[in-house]
């Protein structure tokens, strides 16, 4: 008889290896697609390679994409460590988004030093309230955070557009549902010249050490793990579950706010409703497969971000389609649930006794 048992505890090799192994079984599945479609499965990876790594062009176009990525992801994996499923981050970022372009587009006319910190400021607390009211629906009234969140994203989206054909439009955009440009000095700062690499990835990267410090080492982070771990136990502990919620829901909505500001501010330089093409869906699974590790997310939005860029690239080198990129990504995190189950549960062979059925 086969029995499924739960593990009494799993090895930090195994932790660890999961996410590395899920990302090349992934790999190795997407090229029976490739080799249906007609293409040279070793060319193609070699045009994904190439891609990404081709050129200073194509890496910096990497880490571009990476940005939102790592701080959506961020978002995820902190609500997720305090079992606050926060799937509302794509509508967090817009709101960050649109925070950025209200302050930096001319409402306030200053110099760098002083505009782009309250652009940063005020999109994350936008962001920030973006999931502080599904918590406290939760806290208060039991409302599953899951469903609020998830169409929350929609009600975001419909506002958006609507301040986009009204107070936020361009009177310049000859009639496009576009906002303002941010001023020169409210735009974060490139990295390198003539590449669009911004000084957001500089602050996301600020954001992941951060965190995982505070996962690590600090009070707050004990509270958070411990809450998420086991919310009676916590509370029965002196913990105030729904304070260390509310936390936790601010600093994910902030960061996912952050995303947007980085977008618009770092990158577009305005804001359109196509601001993101799923930036903050992408970040759950960003976050799935870094094991809701803060350093984790970095290396896991580096390589979903090389995954589509490096399918942009071998799309238009050899006629494939760039949705193989979608597949390897969708197809990573099922191999990392398939993982996590494996390293939390062992399969056992018992013998059954005659006489006994099975």
């Amino acid at each position: 008889m086969i029995r499924i048992e739960p593990r009494q505890s799993s090895s930090r090799l195994m932790t660890l290896g999961i996410p590395v192994l899920s990302a090349f079984v992934a790999l190795a599945l997407a090229a029976l697609p490739l080799a249906f479609a007609g293409a040279d499965v070793t060319t193609a990876y070699k045009e994904m390679f190439k891609g990404v790594f081709g050129s200073t062009f194509a890496f910096t176009e990497m880490l571009t994409r990476a940005t939102p990525l790592i701080f959506t992801g961020l978002a995820a994996a902190l609500a997720f460590r305090a079992k606050l499923w926060n799937i509302g981050a794509e509508g967090q970022l817009y709101l960050g988004a649109m925070a950025a372009v209200a302050i930096g587009a001319g409402a306030i006319d200053a110099p760098s030093f002083v505009l782009i910190p309250l652009i940063v400021l005020f999109g994350c607390a936008a962001g920030a309230v973006g999931m502080a009211v599904p918590t406290v629906l939760k806290s208060r009234f039991g409302a599953d955070e899951v469903v609020t969140t998830l169409l929350l994203n929609f009600v975001i989206l419909i506002f958006l557009q609507m301040m986009l054909e009204g107070p936020l439009k361009d009177p310049m955009g000859l009639g496009w549902p576009q906002s303002p440009p941010i001023l020169d000095q409210g735009m974060l700062p490139p990295l390198m010249d003539r590449m669009r690499v911004h000084s957001g990835l500089i602050i996301a990267l600020v954001c992941a050490g951060v965190a995982q410090f505070m996962l690590a080492r600090s009070v707050w982070g004990f509270k958070l793990r411990a809450v998420g771990e086991n919310a009676a136990a916590a509370k029965h502990a002196g913990i105030r579950v729904n304070r260390s919620l509310m936390s936790v829901a601010i600093v994910s909505g902030a960061l996912a706010g952050m995303a947007g500001v980085s977008e618009v501010a770092g990158l577009k330089g305005y804001l359109t409703a196509d601001l993101s093409p799923g930036f903050g869906y992408t970040g759950i699974v960003v976050a799935m497969l870094a094991g809701l590790s803060p350093v984790g997310v970095v290396m896991s939005a580096l390589f979903i971000a090389s995954v589509f860029v490096g399918a942009d690239s071998m799309s238009r080198a050899m006629g494939v389609s760039s949705y193989l990129a979608d597949l390897v990504v969708s197809m990573s995190l099922l191999c990392v649930l398939i993982g996590g189950f494996f390293a939390r549960y062992r399969i056992a062979l018992v013998k059954t006794p005659k006489g006994e059925q099975a």
